[in-house]
């Protein structure tokens, strides 16, 4: 007997308060809606029966008629959700369904404690204490072992259940439901941080800044500019909790690498004779400068720590340069990333890379930077990185180019009130993700219902993105002085200034993610949907309207609201493991136990990187505030062209585009390839080694990269890698 029998229209009560208005716990008001209480009793029956027979429907039938009379007799205008409980249980009691009534209160019960533990500080800290992986993993990149870390996450822990208690009770009940993920809960909203940001190093450098004690001059050689590089790096993700990028890292050093050639000119020109001898003698000693400047660059990110205890998610960005220096710096960057870290010859896990190709300058045989590309080629092959960024797309997509923040999320075209356009010193407010898989499920293949609860889960993401604006204006510049004093936020504002001034008339983005649209339209469609044209008009018209919510949105509150390809490091298990919970194992949809990051192709489908960047394609049209496009690759060490080959071809069709090959390295048996994931990390294939002191395991997570098997071994670590494994694949 199926589920669905039960789900028939209770005939004579098809006009019940059709006006009724039920008032939930957070003081929401929602339209009635009778599924809802049929589907809140299916779940109780699971606890109790093995199966639904025929005598058991007929019960819950009349249980149904009788619910919705009494509701229709007693209330005409507005009902509590406790009180459509409360006659839910005595009129099972009335029916002789005891064990069905217990357990109905006890689903209702169970459900109220857990709201209740979520802002449990003591709970929340109990959990901590006993490592559950849900809080001492949800971060690659964060090693739970060490002191530092784990002060952070006692603090994020407090943080959680405070920040659950001050946002209005609605989104904090959404959140907490799996409906929407309210993103970095264990910084925001207990602090008004703000989230990632494009560093505008280039003032910094020309006017100077303070850290702390010491007030910073400009440089006055690429070395000491990189170091300066770095402690800003340092201060300014200690200040907020997202990425922080630099974009055209090449053109912002030039001009100090300038300086080391001038002032090597001048000793060539007291201690060497002939002209083309003391330029050649200041060209190589400035090329050594620029290489030596960004290896202690790279070293130097890689080994700060923020005080968030990770080291800083930092993207740098260069391409775009054509003079000798630009591409020398262009050049280091990249034979840095290809040596390696220390005498292992470790593949860098930060900073993230992000070579930008523009026609003319790099993209064919012809261009004069076409060598550098070359190189970016053999990079990527070996270390994963450079991703890469398609210029003419990318302005296409987002008004303007330049780097992403962090790892996905783009600043649209902005130009000041002096008519200049400005990238460098603007950055984003935050992110809240909306379920799309959960509204597919809920509307049981009724598109109808489908588009009624998306508009209305709309609604509630609109209040939690405004609540994170509004909380985020209630900063001072006092505390957060880099980026707001120092100039890492572009202009500087004086101690009593408000901090709006860096946010309004859409300077800064504040971001509407979502997860999973394969899972929606597997849900109407069926699993092999990708070539069915009906299928990705309904998939893409998502997007559109979420676009065009979110250009009203920046209409009426003067921010820049965007749609944006959530970058789910721990959201893709999350969700699906709630829904899976709720509704539970749905083929194609939670059964896999992830859920598809944002518009990609279903991996399991093994699409060839043309097949899925031709699919892709039409989606950031409609989510230019976050995307980013992966393709799978095997080995690709020994044929780099086939790499450029899809390159060639994204170019004209997406804008930002990642490369996922395996570079794990067993330094035991020399073996280079993919290890397997066991219950005691990553395991080379060829030897079995798992040792991470003899290996080198790096996997995509997140946009960025991670190394997973550095990390020691706690409760869920299998878990964990089986996760992870599945996040890469779903990107």
């Amino acid at each position: 007997m199926t589920r669905s029998v039960v789900n028939h229209h209770v005939s004579n009560l098809n006009n019940l308060a059709n006006q009724l208005v039920v008032i939930k716990r957070d003081g929401r008001e929602v339209s009635f809606d009778r599924d809802k209480i049929r589907a809140a009793i299916l779940k109780a029956t699971d606890q109790v029966y093995d199966q639904i027979t025929q005598t058991l429907l007929e019960d819950i039938n009349r249980v149904m008629e009788d619910v919705v009379l009494e509701i229709s007799n007693r209330f005409h205008q507005d009902i509590k959700i406790y009180e459509i409980q409360n006659i839910v249980e005595h009129i099972l009691i009335e029916h002789g369904l005891t064990s069905l009534a217990k357990s109905y209160i006890s689903y209702r019960t169970e459900r109220d404690l857990q709201r209740s533990q979520a802002t449990d500080i003591n709970y929340t800290i109990q959990k901590l204490l006993n490592k559950d992986q849900t809080v001492v993993n949800e971060n690659a990149n964060k090693d739970s072992e060490v002191f530092n870390t784990q002060r952070d996450l006692t603090a994020g822990t407090v943080a959680k259940a405070m920040g659950l208690k001050m946002m209005p009770e609605h989104v904090a009940n959404a959140h907490l439901k799996g409906d929407i993920h309210y993103h970095d809960l264990d910084y925001h909203p207990y602090s008004p941080l703000t989230n990632c940001c494009l560093i505008d190093f280039k003032g910094m450098f020309e006017n100077g800044f303070k850290i702390g004690n010491a007030e910073v001059e400009s440089p006055r050689s690429i070395q000491t500019a990189t170091a300066q590089m770095a402690q800003i790096i340092a201060n300014v993700a200690s200040s907020q909790y997202g990425g922080c990028s630099a974009d055209r890292i090449d053109e912002i050093l030039a001009p100090y690498a300038r300086i080391n050639y001038e002032k090597h000119m001048a000793d060539a020109v007291e201690w060497v004779e002939g002209l083309d001898k003391q330029k050649a003698y200041a060209l190589k000693k400035t090329q050594k400068d620029i290489y030596d400047a960004m290896q202690s660059l790279e070293y130097e990110i890689n080994t700060l720590y923020s005080s968030q205890g990770q080291t800083p998610f930092t993207t740098l960005g260069f391409g775009l340069g054509t003079d000798w220096f630009e591409r020398e710096i262009q050049q280091s960057i990249l034979k840095v990333r290809i040596k390696g870290l220390g005498k292992e010859k470790r593949t860098a896990i930060f900073p993230k890379l992000v070579f930008t190709l523009k026609r003319g300058t790099n993209l064919e045989p012809a261009d004069p930077n076409y060598d550098i590309k070359e190189l970016a080629l053999e990079c990527a092959t070996k270390r994963m990185y450079p991703d890469v960024l398609s210029y003419d797309k990318i302005v296409e997509l987002t008004g303007s180019f330049k780097v992403p923040m962090g790892c996905r999320s783009f600043l649209q075209g902005w130009t000041s009130e002096k008519g200049q356009e400005v990238n460098a010193g603007r950055m984003n407010l935050g992110v809240v993700t909306l379920n799309l898989p959960r509204i597919a499920l809920e509307s049981n293949g009724n598109l109808e219902q489908f588009w009624q609860i998306f508009h209305e889960r709309m609604g509630i993401v609109e209040d939690a993105l405004v609540y994170r604006v509004n909380r985020v204006k209630e900063a001072r510049p006092t505390n957060a002085p880099i980026l707001y004093q120092y100039g890492a936020f572009g202009t500087r504002l004086d101690r009593n200034d408000s901090v709006d001034e860096l946010f309004k008339n859409r300077r800064a983005t504040v971001s509407l993610g979502y997860i999973g649209l394969y899972e929606v339209a597997t849900a109407f469609y069926g699993a092999e949907w990708e070539s069915n044209q009906e299928a990705k008009a309904f998939t893409i018209d998502i997007l559109r309207q979420m676009k065009q919510s979110t250009d009203k949105w920046s209409n009426q509150f003067g921010y820049h609201f965007s749609v944006y390809s959530t970058p789910s490091e721990s959201l893709t298990d999350r969700f699906c493991r709630m829904d899976r919970e709720k509704f539970g194992d749905i083929k194609d949809i939670t059964d896999k136990e992830y859920y598809t990051n944002s518009f990609h192709y279903d991996v399991r489908k093994n699409p060839t990187p043309f097949e899925k960047l031709e699919f892709e394609k039409d989606y950031p049209l409609y989510c230019s505030g976050g995307f980013i496009h992966y393709c799978e690759y095997p080995i690709m060490r020994q044929n780099p062209k086939a790499l450029e080959a899809v390159w060639d071809f994204a170019y004209d069709r997406v804008g930002y585009l990642g490369t996922n090959t395996p570079i794990d390295h067993c330094y035991v048996c020399d073996y280079d390839g993919e290890f397997k994931p066991t219950a005691r990390g990553f395991e080379c294939p060829n030897c079995g080694n798992t040792d991470p002191k003899t290996c080198d395991v790096v996997k995509r997570t997140c946009g960025y990269l991670g190394n997973p098997q550095a990390r020691p071994m706690v409760h869920g670590r299998h878990e964990e890698i089986k996760s992870r494994v599945k996040h890469v694949k779903s990107e």
